[in-house]
C-alpha cells in the first residue's frame, strides 16, 4: 500500500519533547516535498510544517516556529518534526503528506499518501 506511516507520538508533560517519524511506504521519497499536519479532535487539520525535496528549503507555521524542527533523511525515505517545549495546545493526530512546495505554505497533493497518523498527547 502506497502511503506514509508516522510514528513517534506519545503522552508527554508540557515542556516535554517528542520526535515524530514518517516513513514512505510503497513509494520513493526522494521526488516528494513533504509537510506535516495535525489535528485535534472537533477542529479542522492545520499545516505544522513543510520542507523540500533536498531538505534546503523550510517552511513553519506560526504554532510551530522556534520549537518545531523538520527534516528528511532520503537514505532512509523517511521524514522527521522534532516537537520541543510542547504546550497542551500542542495535543493533536499529527499527519505527514506529500505536498506542492516552494517557499512559503505547502498544500497536499492530489495523491498526498496521507497515513493514519501518530498521536501527540500534552498534559500534565
Amino acid at each position: 500500500q502506497v502511503q506514509f506511516v508516522e510514528s513517534g507520538g506519545g503522552s508527554v508533560q508540557p515542556g516535554g519533547s517528542l520526535r515524530l517519524s514518517c516513513a514512505a511506504s510503497g513509494f520513493n521519497l526522494d521526488y516528494s516535498n513533504i509537510g506535516w499536519f495535525r489535528q485535534a479532535p472537533g477542529k479542522e487539520r492545520e499545516r505544522v510544517a513543510c520542507i523540500s525535496r533536498s531538505g534546503d528549503s523550510t517552511y513553519y507555521e506560526d504554532s510551530g516556529k522556534g520549537r518545531f524542527t523538520i527534516s528528511r533523511d532520503n537514505a532512509k525515505n523517511t521524514g522527521f518534526l522534532q516537537l520541543t517545549n510542547l504546550a497542551p495546545e500542542d495535543t493533536a493526530l499529527y499527519f505527514c503528506a506529500r505536498v506542492q512546495y516552494h517557499s512559503g505554505p505547502c498544500r497536499p497533493l492530489e495523491f498526498a499518501y496521507w497515513g493514519q497518523g501518530t498521536q501527540v498527547t500534552v498534559s500534565s
